[in-house]
C-alpha cells in the first residue's frame, strides 16, 4: 500500500531533482507538449482509419489484423492522454512535483500508467508478430482457427495482464517513486528500501526483453518465409513483379518495426537490469554533482534519455504500423501503374497480413 510518509520523501526528492535538473539543463516544456500533440494526433488518425475500414465487406478477412492495429493505437493514445498532462503540469510548476501532487497518490497512479501502457504495446506487438508468422507459414490453420473472437480475447488478456502487473506495487510488491528530474514517477529500483523493488523492476525489464525477443524472432521468420515464397513465385507466376514489389514493401515495414522497437525500448530495459545488478537507483540522482561519481551521473543521464525513447515509441507506432505503410503503398502503386499499368487485382493475391488497404471511404 501507499506509505503515508512518502509525501515527505517526494517533497525532498522534488526539491533535489529540481535543482539537479536545472544544473543539467533539462529540456523545456516544449518537449513533452510536442510529444503529446504528435502522439495523440497520430494515434487518433490511426484509429479513425481502422474504424472506417473495419466495416467494409472487403476487410472482413482482415478483422483480426485491424483489431490489433486499433488496439495498439488505442493503448498508446490512452497512455499518452493519462501521463502527458501531468508532466506538463509539473513543468508549469517549475518541476516541483509536490505542488501538483502534495499527497503523493498521483505519483503511484503515474507509475501504474507508465508500467501498464509501457508493457501492453510490447505485448500487442508480439501478438501481431505471431499472427503475421501464422498467416504466412500456416495459412490454412490460420484461416480456420484465427477468428475475430480469438483476437478480442488475446487483446483483452493483454490489457488485463498489464493492469494486474502494474497493480502489484499498490498491493505492496514493489514501489512507484519520483524519478529524476522530478517530472515523472516510475518503478523504484532501490533495494535498500525493499527487496521487492528489485523483484518488480527485474520482472518488468525481463518481460519487456522477452516481448522484444518474440517480436524479433517472429518477424525474422516472416521475412524468411516471404523471401522464399517470392523466389518460388517469381518462377511460376506472371504477376511476379507485383508480388516482388509488395513483398519488398512488407519487408521494409517489418524491418522498420524491428528497428523502432529495438531503438526505443532496449536502452530502458538494459539500463534497468544494469542498475539492478550494480545496486544503483535513479532515485539517487537528486543529489548534487559533487556527491555522485561519474558512473552514476552517466546512468542518470542515460536513464532519462532511455525513458524518453520509450515514450517516443507511442508516437512512432501508428506511423510504422499503419500510416507510413499507407503512404508508401499508394506511392508504389502510382509508380507501378504508370510504368507497367498494374492493376489492384494483384494485391488481392497476397495474404491478409500483407495488404492493409486502409483507405477512407469517399
Amino acid at each position: 500500500m501507499w506509505d503515508p510518509n512518502m509525501s515527505n520523501v517526494l517533497r525532498e526528492r522534488s526539491r533535489g531533482n529540481s535543482s539537479r535538473g536545472e544544473e543539467c539543463g533539462s529540456v523545456s516544456m516544449a518537449f513533452p507538449l510536442s510529444m503529446m500533440i504528435t502522439g495523440l494526433v497520430g494515434n487518433a488518425l490511426a484509429m479513425l482509419l481502422v474504424y472506417r475500414s473495419y466495416g467494409k465487406k472487403s476487410s472482413k478477412r482482415k478483422h483480426s489484423f485491424l483489431l490489433c492495429i486499433g488496439s495498439l493505437a488505442l493503448t498508446d493514445f490512452v497512455g499518452q492522454l493519462l501521463t502527458s498532462p501531468i508532466v506538463i503540469s509539473v513543468y508549469l510548476n517549475n518541476r516541483q512535483w509536490t505542488r501538483v501532487d502534495p499527497s503523493g497518490h498521483l505519483c503511484a497512479f503515474f507509475g501504474l500508467v507508465m508500467t501498464m501502457f509501457g508493457l501492453c504495446p510490447l505485448f500487442i506487438a508480439s501478438a501481431m508478430a505471431i499472427e503475421r508468422t501464422l498467416a504466412i507459414q500456416c495459412p490454412h490453420w490460420y484461416s480456420t482457427h484465427m477468428k475475430t473472437r480469438v483476437t478480442r480475447v488475446v487483446i483483452l488478456s493483454i490489457w488485463a495482464g498489464g493492469f494486474f502487473l502494474a497493480m502489484l506495487p499498490i498491493a505492496g510488491l514493489g514501489q512507484y517513486t519520483l524519478q529524476w528530474p522530478g517530472t515523472w514517477c516510475f518503478i523504484s529500483m532501490d533495494h535498500q528500501i525493499s527487496p521487492a523493488n528489485v523483484f518488480f523492476a527485474s520482472t518488468f525489464a525481463s518481460l519487456g526483453l522477452l516481448s522484444l525477443s518474440v517480436t524479433f524472432t517472429c518477424n525474422l521468420a516472416t521475412i524468411r518465409a516471404l523471401v522464399i515464397r517470392c523466389k518460388n513465385r517469381s518462377n511460376a507466376c506472371k504477376s511476379s513483379k507485383q508480388w516482388e514489389r509488395i513483398t519488398t514493401e512488407t519487408l521494409i515495414q517489418l524491418m522498420g518495426i524491428m528497428c523502432v522497437l529495438f531503438t526505443c525500448w532496449s536502452p530502458l530495459l538494459v539500463i534497468m537490469l544494469k542498475m539492478i545488478s550494480n545496486h544503483t537507483s535513479v532515485e539517487r540522482c537528486g543529489g548534487t554533482l559533487s556527491n555522485q561519481d561519474s558512473e552514476t551521473q552517466k546512468d542518470c543521464n542515460f536513464f532519462l534519455t532511455a525513458i524518453r525513447l520509450a515514450s517516443l515509441n507511442q508516437i512512432l507506432d501508428p506511423w510504422v504500423y499503419l500510416l507510413l505503410r499507407q503512404i508508401l503503398l499508394r506511392k508504389v502503386c502510382q509508380v507501378a501503374n504508370a510504368v507497367s499499368n498494374c492493376s489492384n487485382d494483384g494485391l488481392k493475391e497476397t495474404p491478409m497480413i500483407l495488404t492493409t488497404e486502409l483507405k477512407p471511404e469517399g
